[in-house]
């Protein structure tokens, strides 16, 4: 009798864990899908910064590119991805600031932009992320997709020299 409980109690643990893993797999894996539309319209100015100089021990760089939404419907910026650790990257529409992003974010995050209002893509670089050892030019990308069905694909470039 307690050999068919302890069968039992291994059973449900084992199905406990199997449920929970791949419940996290889910979630961990899941991105936002968000339909295009030729009504959302994404205007951008530069899409490219250079900081220059950057000391290494100098704190973090930050740069600030306006993404106006355009079109007759919400202009829908999600997937926002950098292209390295050391660089993070947030929206920020009407003082309310989205989640940070980074090079591993796979995120359901959508951030919306009424028409005819502008969102800010804060990005920030942090020049000792990878230690003494990284001194010299650097440039780094990020990607953010849109719902603009003409511009589907905003590519932002930020490049610097990081000096001691």
């Amino acid at each position: 009798m307690n050999e068919n409980k302890f069968i039992i109690a291994i059973v449900a643990v084992t199905l406990s864990l199997l449920v929970g893993v791949v419940l996290l797999a889910g979630k961990m894996s899941s991105s936002a899908k968000v339909e295009s539309s030729n009504d959302a319209q994404a205007e951008v100015g530069s899409m490219s910064y250079d900081w220059g100089k950057i000391g290494i021990n100098n704190g973090n760089a930050e740069a600030v590119f306006e993404i106006k939404s355009n079109g007759s419907q919400p202009l829908k910026l999600f997937n926002i991805i950098t292209s390295c650790a050391c660089t993070t990257a947030q929206t920020i529409v009407d003082g309310k600031g989205s989640p940070l992003f980074d090079m591993h974010s796979q995120s359901t995050y959508v951030t919306e932009v009424p028409p005819g209002s502008t969102a800010q893509l804060k990005v920030v670089f942090d020049p000792l992320f990878h230690g003494p050892n990284g001194l010299g030019p650097i440039t780094r990308q990020i990607t953010v997709t849109t719902n603009d069905a003409n511009n589907p694909k905003l590519e932002f470039s930020l490049s610097a020299d990081v000096v001691k």
